[in-house]
């Protein structure tokens, strides 16, 4: 009989684990040489820059695995409305006892290491929607668990939110990806892709041609519409529909312009036009894609990377650490960190529908819909496909909070993954 509780045994799949090992280390080694300087010779386990102290990170890390290794799966099942109960007293805590780093007081600060407790968050929240939809007779097409499930992902949204936290916010955005996995209406999703499309289009082009697009698109939609279908119930609802349309578009320049912040602004503004105030508020994308484009095809070398070295790139070993590996590495080294990213998401969405209870499945989904979003969201910021929100590269970007949080969030479901095989060789 397999020992379900060895954490080193084979129950746990080791090439999940060696994928996680492969971008933490690559991680450390592009964190070492974002702060490398030609003139101190700095080591790497010099704990003075951000490389000695990620090594101190990814040290307590491992401490952090063998405890979630060593104790029973059933504990993160049991206990998983208590975390998130315990988080959401955090993130309250935060915002009056908090500490104010680069304008959002979202970080703890203990002498010189920071945590932030909304990196914590999106694990307790995966876990708190896993059980909730462990619950049988949960059903996504129910209006009241629509609601409920709508509930547990708004609350630490509004209290990350309050901390001036929007990057960290949109990240629980992810969560949509495993309702529609268990079962969410595809309209909801479509609505929400559909009103980010014309938000994009809003800011683009002039009010009067989206109009025009939104009466075509809605006369072909009637047009195609089989005869016995053309009812005056259907056209209302498609007239609504439009007037609906209208309203908001209609409404994205009132929202931008008096509801976000000034730095939000500006950096939908860097995203719709990348050439607006290059000195300025397209300071950070503009260089960004200098330093990836200046490493071409297999780029200038490790610790040779000029853009880096004369810090021309702000935030470059945290949410900018994909220019090092764009620049020093190229083209070809950007696409094996890709390929890395795509490999261990693939492989935790295989493991996931291998799942033999919902809770393991759902968490799975949950995992691999957050790291998604952190890696879409952060390799798009730094070419220009995705506005700046200053999120993390999951592993590679510097900081404790986000490696372990992103750590305990993988180890977790490697643990409850490790009882399904352990099941399975009895």
């Amino acid at each position: 009989m397999a020992r379900n509780n060895d954490p080193f045994s084979q129950n746990i799949d080791w090439l999940t684990l060696l994928l996680y090992f492969g971008c933490v280390t690559m991680g450390w080694l592009n964190v070492y040489a974002a702060v490398y300087s030609p003139e101190d010779h700095t080591s790497l386990f010099d704990m003075t820059t951000n490389a000695g102290k990620q090594m101190m990170w990814i040290g307590t890390t491992v401490i952090l695995i063998i405890c979630i290794l060593v104790v029973n799966h059933t504990f993160f099942d049991t206990f998983a409305f208590v975390f998130y109960g315990f988080m959401i007293l955090v993130l309250i805590l935060v915002l009056f006892a908090g500490s104010n780093i680069n304008g959002s007081r979202s970080w703890f600060k203990f002498g010189s290491v920071s945590i932030q407790p909304a990196e914590f968050a999106k694990v307790a929240t995966a876990l708190a929607l896993a059980k909730y939809l462990d619950v049988p007779g949960i059903n996504l097409t129910k209006q009241k668990d629509l609601m409920f499930i709508g509930g547990i992902i708004v609350l630490p949204c509004i209290l990350i939110l309050a901390s001036n936290e929007t990057g960290s916010t949109l990240v629980f955005a992810s969560f949509v990806i495993m309702l529609y996995r268990e079962g969410l209406p595809s309209w909801i999703p479509a609505v929400g892709i559909a009103a980010a499309a014309l938000f994009v289009l809003a800011l683009v082009f002039p009010k009067l041609y989206i109009f025009i697009g939104i009466v075509a698109l809605l006369g072909l939609i009637i047009l195609l519409m089989p005869r016995y279908n053309r009812t005056l119930a259907n056209l209302l609802s498609i007239g609504l529909i439009g007037i609906v349309m209208v309203g908001y578009v209609t409404g994205v320049d009132f929202f931008v312009n008096n509801v976000l912040q000034k730095h939000q602004r500006n950096r939908i503004k860097v995203l719709v036009d990348p050439k607006i105030d290059p000195l300025g508020v397209g300071w950070n994308v503009t260089q960004a894609k200098i330093a990836i484009g200046s490493g071409r095809l297999q780029g200038k070398g490790f610790l040779e990377g000029t853009q880096t070295k004369f810090d021309f790139v702000p935030e470059q070993s945290t949410d900018f650490i994909f220019c090092t590996i764009g620049e020093e590495h190229g083209f070809v080294g950007a696409t094996v960190v890709i390929a890395l990213f795509i490999g261990l998401i693939s492989r935790i969405v295989i493991l996931a529908e291998k799942q033999r209870t919902k809770f393991a499945r759902v968490y799975g989904y949950c995992v691999a819909g957050i790291i998604f979003f952190h890696v879409m969201v952060n390799v798009g910021m730094t070419i220009g496909l995705m506005p700046v929100i200053g999120i993390p590269l999951p592993f590679f970007s510097y900081g404790g909070s986000s490696l372990w949080s992103f750590s305990i969030l993988l180890f977790i479901f490697l643990k409850l993954d490790s009882r399904r095989t352990a099941f399975m060789r009895r």
